[in-house]
Protein backbone atom coordinates (compact mmCIF):
# COMPACT_ATOMS: atom_id res chain seq x y z
CA UNK A 1 0.00 0.00 0.00
CA UNK A 2 1.31 3.40 -1.00
CA UNK A 3 1.88 5.89 1.83
CA UNK A 4 0.16 9.22 1.25
CA UNK A 5 1.02 12.67 2.50
CA UNK A 6 -1.41 14.75 4.54
CA UNK A 7 -2.02 16.94 1.51
CA UNK A 8 -2.88 13.92 -0.66
CA UNK A 9 -5.21 12.48 1.93
CA UNK A 10 -6.91 15.84 2.48
CA UNK A 11 -7.38 16.15 -1.29
CA UNK A 12 -8.89 12.65 -1.36
CA UNK A 13 -11.18 13.47 1.57
CA UNK A 14 -12.31 16.66 -0.18
CA UNK A 15 -13.21 14.60 -3.21
CA UNK A 16 -15.32 12.28 -1.10
CA UNK A 17 -17.07 15.25 0.55
CA UNK A 18 -17.85 16.81 -2.82
CA UNK A 19 -19.19 13.50 -4.10
CA UNK A 20 -21.30 13.02 -0.97
CA UNK A 21 -22.86 16.44 -1.50
CA UNK A 22 -24.14 15.25 -4.86
CA UNK A 23 -21.62 17.26 -6.83
CA UNK A 24 -19.23 15.90 -9.41
CA UNK A 25 -15.67 15.33 -8.20
CA UNK A 26 -13.04 15.71 -10.89
CA UNK A 27 -10.77 12.64 -10.96
CA UNK A 28 -10.42 12.46 -7.19
CA UNK A 29 -10.38 8.89 -5.87
CA UNK A 30 -12.33 8.09 -2.71
CA UNK A 31 -10.42 7.89 0.58
CA UNK A 32 -11.40 4.27 1.09
CA UNK A 33 -13.86 1.82 -0.33
CA UNK A 34 -15.91 2.11 2.80
CA UNK A 35 -18.62 -0.38 3.60
CA UNK A 36 -20.72 -0.63 6.75
CA UNK A 37 -18.13 -2.95 8.33
CA UNK A 38 -15.48 -0.24 7.90
CA UNK A 39 -17.42 2.10 10.17
CA UNK A 40 -16.09 1.52 13.67
CA UNK A 41 -17.43 3.19 16.77
CA UNK A 42 -14.99 2.89 19.64
CA UNK A 43 -17.16 1.36 22.34
CA UNK A 44 -14.61 2.22 25.05
CA UNK A 45 -15.26 5.87 24.29
CA UNK A 46 -19.07 5.51 24.24
CA UNK A 47 -19.27 4.92 27.98
CA UNK A 48 -22.01 6.76 29.79
CA UNK A 49 -20.87 9.24 32.39
CA UNK A 50 -22.33 9.46 35.90
CA UNK A 51 -25.36 11.69 36.19
CA UNK A 52 -25.83 14.56 38.68
CA UNK A 53 -26.59 11.96 41.36
CA UNK A 54 -23.17 10.33 40.77
CA UNK A 55 -24.70 7.10 39.42
CA UNK A 56 -24.08 5.67 35.96
CA UNK A 57 -27.34 4.74 34.21
CA UNK A 58 -27.72 1.01 33.53
CA UNK A 59 -26.72 -0.18 30.02
CA UNK A 60 -29.54 0.26 27.55
CA UNK A 61 -31.27 2.81 29.76
CA UNK A 62 -30.23 5.61 27.42
CA UNK A 63 -27.83 5.53 24.50
CA UNK A 64 -24.71 7.71 24.82
CA UNK A 65 -25.04 11.26 23.53
CA UNK A 66 -22.05 10.92 21.17
CA UNK A 67 -18.86 8.95 20.60
CA UNK A 68 -15.39 10.37 21.17
CA UNK A 69 -13.83 8.36 18.33
CA UNK A 70 -15.29 7.12 15.06
CA UNK A 71 -13.25 5.64 12.23
CA UNK A 72 -14.45 5.26 8.66
CA UNK A 73 -12.10 3.53 6.25
CA UNK A 74 -8.69 5.05 6.94
CA UNK A 75 -10.11 8.24 8.48
CA UNK A 76 -10.29 8.95 12.21
CA UNK A 77 -12.74 11.51 13.59
CA UNK A 78 -12.27 12.75 17.16
CA UNK A 79 -15.00 14.64 18.97
CA UNK A 80 -14.20 17.92 20.67
CA UNK A 81 -12.18 17.64 23.86
CA UNK A 82 -12.26 20.32 26.53
CA UNK A 83 -10.58 20.81 29.90
CA UNK A 84 -13.13 21.00 32.67
CA UNK A 85 -11.06 22.19 35.61
CA UNK A 86 -9.74 25.52 36.88
CA UNK A 87 -6.56 26.52 35.09
CA UNK A 88 -4.87 28.77 32.55
CA UNK A 89 -5.32 28.62 28.80
CA UNK A 90 -1.88 26.99 28.58
CA UNK A 91 -2.87 24.26 31.08
CA UNK A 92 -6.19 23.66 29.32
CA UNK A 93 -4.53 23.51 25.89
CA UNK A 94 -1.90 21.01 27.07
CA UNK A 95 -4.57 18.82 28.69
CA UNK A 96 -6.73 18.85 25.55
CA UNK A 97 -3.81 18.06 23.21
CA UNK A 98 -2.61 15.24 25.49
CA UNK A 99 -6.09 13.68 25.53
CA UNK A 100 -6.44 14.00 21.76
CA UNK A 101 -3.05 12.34 21.30
CA UNK A 102 -4.11 9.45 23.55
CA UNK A 103 -7.35 8.98 21.56
CA UNK A 104 -5.44 9.05 18.26
CA UNK A 105 -3.12 6.30 19.50
CA UNK A 106 -6.14 4.27 20.60
CA UNK A 107 -7.51 4.56 17.04
CA UNK A 108 -4.19 3.59 15.43
CA UNK A 109 -3.14 7.08 14.39
CA UNK A 110 -0.90 9.87 15.69
CA UNK A 111 -0.53 13.63 15.91
CA UNK A 112 1.64 13.53 12.77
CA UNK A 113 -1.31 12.10 10.80
CA UNK A 114 -3.80 14.84 11.66
CA UNK A 115 -5.30 16.53 8.60
CA UNK A 116 -7.73 19.09 10.03
CA UNK A 117 -8.11 20.75 13.42
CA UNK A 118 -10.89 22.99 14.75
CA UNK A 119 -10.01 25.08 17.80
CA UNK A 120 -12.75 26.76 19.82
CA UNK A 121 -11.60 29.41 22.31
CA UNK A 122 -13.73 30.75 25.13
CA UNK A 123 -12.00 34.12 24.59
CA UNK A 124 -10.25 35.02 21.32
CA UNK A 125 -7.74 37.05 23.36
CA UNK A 126 -6.28 33.67 24.47
CA UNK A 127 -5.24 32.90 20.86
CA UNK A 128 -1.53 33.84 21.21
CA UNK A 129 -1.12 31.97 24.54
CA UNK A 130 -2.94 28.90 23.22
CA UNK A 131 -0.58 28.90 20.22
CA UNK A 132 2.51 28.69 22.48
CA UNK A 133 1.34 25.22 23.61
CA UNK A 134 -0.26 24.17 20.30
CA UNK A 135 2.79 24.85 18.11
CA UNK A 136 5.10 21.90 17.57
CA UNK A 137 2.63 19.17 18.64
CA UNK A 138 1.98 18.01 15.06
CA UNK A 139 5.36 16.96 13.65
CA UNK A 140 7.11 18.87 10.88
CA UNK A 141 3.97 19.63 8.85
CA UNK A 142 1.09 21.03 10.91
CA UNK A 143 -2.49 20.28 9.85
CA UNK A 144 -4.89 22.86 8.46
CA UNK A 145 -6.69 24.68 11.26
CA UNK A 146 -9.69 26.86 11.95
CA UNK A 147 -9.83 28.84 15.20
CA UNK A 148 -12.98 30.57 16.40
CA UNK A 149 -14.40 31.98 19.61
CA UNK A 150 -18.11 31.05 19.76
CA UNK A 151 -20.25 33.84 21.17
CA UNK A 152 -21.80 31.54 23.76
CA UNK A 153 -18.45 30.24 25.03
CA UNK A 154 -17.36 26.63 25.46
CA UNK A 155 -19.66 24.13 27.20
CA UNK A 156 -18.49 22.99 30.62
CA UNK A 157 -16.34 26.02 31.38
CA UNK A 158 -13.33 24.95 29.30
CA UNK A 159 -11.13 27.74 27.97
CA UNK A 160 -10.45 25.72 24.79
CA UNK A 161 -12.02 22.80 22.93
CA UNK A 162 -10.41 21.03 19.97
CA UNK A 163 -11.73 18.42 17.53
CA UNK A 164 -9.90 16.89 14.59
CA UNK A 165 -9.77 14.56 11.60
CA UNK A 166 -6.77 12.28 11.01
CA UNK A 167 -5.86 9.20 8.98
CA UNK A 168 -4.47 5.83 10.02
Amino acid sequence: MKTQTRRGLLKDAAGVAVGAAGMMAVATPPVAEAKDKDHIVWEKQAVQKPGPDGKVPPPGDKPPLFNSIVTFGNLVFLAGVGAHFDGTIEEHTKHVLDELEENLKLAGSSMEKVLKVNVYLNDIKDWPRMNTVYQGRWGNVPPVRTTVAPSGGIPGGSLVEIDLIAYK
